[in-house]
């Protein structure tokens, strides 16, 4: 007889070392050179330390990372056309640095994904890209991939969440400058805040897709005319 436990822990270990694989930090998309906007707060003071990044963190991702990315993801699980996503997430993604760091790390993501995770979903997705009907978003890129490997949404928005935090985390430690142990730190407090951004993206409407804090978004605009930085957004 088919031991249906044996079965179900297998399929869970295939797509759990291929979603450890996706989510690393090591994956070559690009994260190391993108502050997302908190460099704008480090350069006007608002950031300075463990403690104010991790206020700024907490806000990120119960903000932007929550109402934009998180529910994206959501909604290629749901089968929502991607050209329809691409494009309403091109609009969304009001400054200019952040549309590119998305658009940048989604390539690289697709790219990666083609000679690594390759699936019907994300040719298509290639080919609407290559064909210049879509742009290449980051989170799509990964909802695409993701859900071809046989993830579970709560399981890929997590993981896709507290990716981002952990590269920002890395980031904020180099900028700031921050200790690795105070890094751990942030990344631990942060885990509270990534399971109650994917409780609530999974309640979320259409009608919340991209709400995100007006001081967010202004910072990342500033960001392009900043002096001096380390990062690209």
């Amino acid at each position: 007889m088919p031991n249906t436990a044996t079965d179900s822990a297998a399929a869970a270990d295939g797509y759990q070392l291929a979603l450890q694989q996706l989510t690393d930090s090591a994956l070559p998309t690009g994260a190391f050179a993108h502050s997302l906007g908190f460099e704008t707060y480090i350069e006007r003071g608002l950031v300075h330390d463990e403690e104010s990044f991790g206020v700024w963190l907490a806000a990120y991702v119960g903000q932007q990372l929550t109402y934009s990315d998180g529910l994206a993801v959501r909604f290629v699980y749901e089968d929502v056309p991607v050209a329809e996503l691409d494009a309403r997430l091109t609009a969304l993604l009001l400054p200019r640095q952040l549309r590119e760091a998305s658009i940048k790390m989604g390539g690289r993501l697709l790219q990666i994904g083609a000679e690594v995770f390759p699936s019907a979903g994300l040719e298509q997705y290639r080919g609407l890209v290559a064909a210049g009907r879509a742009a290449g978003h980051q989170p799509l890129a990964f909802a695409v991939v993701a859900r071809s490997l046989g993830v579970p949404l709560a399981e890929a928005l997590a993981a896709y969440l507290f990716a981002t935090v952990t590269s920002l985390t890395q980031n904020a430690v180099r900028a700031i400058p921050l200790g690795q142990n105070a890094g751990q730190r942030l990344l631990r407090a942060a885990s509270d805040d990534v399971a109650a951004a994917v409780g609530r993206i999974r309640h979320l409407t259409p009608d919340d897709f991209g709400a995100v804090s007006p001081g967010l978004e202004v910072s990342q605009m500033r960001h392009e005319r900043q002096r001096a930085r380390m990062f690209m957004s």
